[in-house]
C-alpha cells in the first residue's frame, strides 16, 4: 500500500515539473522573441571624436537600440554618415545625431563649423592682447580698438573704443579645440567668428589702429555698448571735442574797384569836374 502511493506521488510529481518545465521554456521563448524583433543598431562614435572632425568607418559602430526608442536625427547605417564632419565634439559611445554634423559639402576642418551667413577672421595676438593666453576655442571676447581721431594729428587725441562684443574663438593657432583642463595657449593668432560687415570693421581696425581682446563669462551674452574713452578726457577731464563742422563753399573774393581821380578843370569863369579812371 505505502510502495503504491509512492510510486502514484512520484508520477505525480514528474508530471507536475514537466508542465513546470514547459512553461518556463514557453516564457522564456516568448521573451527571447519579442526582444530579437523589437531592436534595431544605431551608430555611435567609437572613439572620442574633436569638432571638424571627418566621420569614417573607423571611427563609428553600430550598437543595438531598442526600435520604439527612437531618437530625432539618428542614423541606422554608417554609410549615412560618413564623410561628414562634426560640428561639436562627441565621446566615445555617443549617438551620432543630423544636428551634430556639418553639410555634406562643407568638408572637414574648421570650415566645417563656420555657420552659414558668417566668417572666420584671424587677427593678430600677443600674450597681452590674447589676454594672457585664456583666449582659446570656445570662449567668448569683445574686440576694442585704440586709434586717432580723424583730422587731428594731436597726439593727445587717441581714442578707446568697443566695436565688437560677445564675439566667439573659433581656433587658438591652429588648434580648433580648447583644452581639457582650461589651460592657457600662448599662441600668435586667434580665429574669430564674425558676420560680414564685422569683418570689416575688425579689419579696419586691425590695419588703422590697435586691437584689444577682452574675456568675457560665457554665460554673460549681454551687450552693453560701453562708451568710447578720448585720452584728453582720461588724464586731464577735459570733456570730449565736439566734431569739426564742416566747411561750407566759399564765394570767390572779388577785388573793390579803385575810386576814379577827380580833377577840377577851369576855362575862362567857367568850373568843370571831370574824371579819368584810376588804374
Amino acid at each position: 500500500m505505502n510502495q503504491n502511493r509512492m510510486m502514484l506521488g512520484l508520477g505525480v510529481a514528474v508530471v507536475l515539473a514537466f508542465l513546470l518545465s514547459s512553461f518556463v521554456y514557453k516564457q522564456f521563448k516568448q521573451v527571447s522573441g519579442v526582444r530579437s524583433t523589437a531592436t534595431q543598431h544605431i551608430v555611435v562614435a567609437a572613439v572620442p571624436m574633436p569638432l571638424g572632425s571627418r566621420l569614417t568607418s573607423d571611427n563609428l559602430r553600430l550598437i543595438p537600440w531598442p526600435a520604439d526608442e527612437s531618437v530625432a536625427g539618428m542614423f541606422t547605417r554608417i554609410e549615412d554618415c560618413a564623410n561628414r564632419a562634426l560640428i561639436t565634439p562627441v565621446a566615445a559611445n555617443e549617438l551620432i545625431l543630423e544636428s551634430k554634423l556639418a553639410s555634406k559639402e562643407s568638408g572637414a576642418g574648421l570650415p566645417a563649423t563656420i555657420p552659414e551667413g558668417m566668417r572666420a577672421l584671424s587677427v593678430s595676438v600677443n600674450e597681452v592682447v590674447g589676454v594672457a593666453g585664456f583666449v582659446i576655442p570656445g570662449t567668448m571676447v569683445d574686440v576694442l580698438v585704440t586709434g586717432r581721431l580723424s583730422g587731428n594729428q594731436s597726439a593727445d587725441n587717441n581714442i578707446t573704443r568697443t566695436i565688437l562684443e560677445n564675439v566667439r574663438v573659433l581656433a587658438a593657432g591652429q588648434k580648433i579645440e580648447p583644452d581639457r583642463e582650461g589651460k592657457p595657449q600662448t599662441v600668435t593668432v586667434i580665429t574669430l567668428l564674425v558676420s560680414p560687415e564685422d569683418a570689416a570693421k575688425l579689419t579696419m581696425a586691425t590695419t588703422e589702429g590697435k586691437i584689444q581682446l577682452a574675456l568675457r563669462n560665457i554665460i554673460d551674452s549681454k551687450k552693453v555698448a560701453p562708451p568710447a574713452v578720448l585720452q584728453a578726457a582720461l588724464f586731464s577731464g577735459a570733456p570730449a571735442p565736439a566734431p569739426a563742422p564742416r566747411r561750407a563753399a566759399q564765394a570767390p573774393v572779388v577785388a573793390p574797384t579803385p575810386s576814379p581821380y577827380v580833377i577840377e578843370v577851369i576855362t575862362g569863369n567857367k568850373r568843370e569836374n571831370k574824371s579819368f579812371p584810376n588804374p
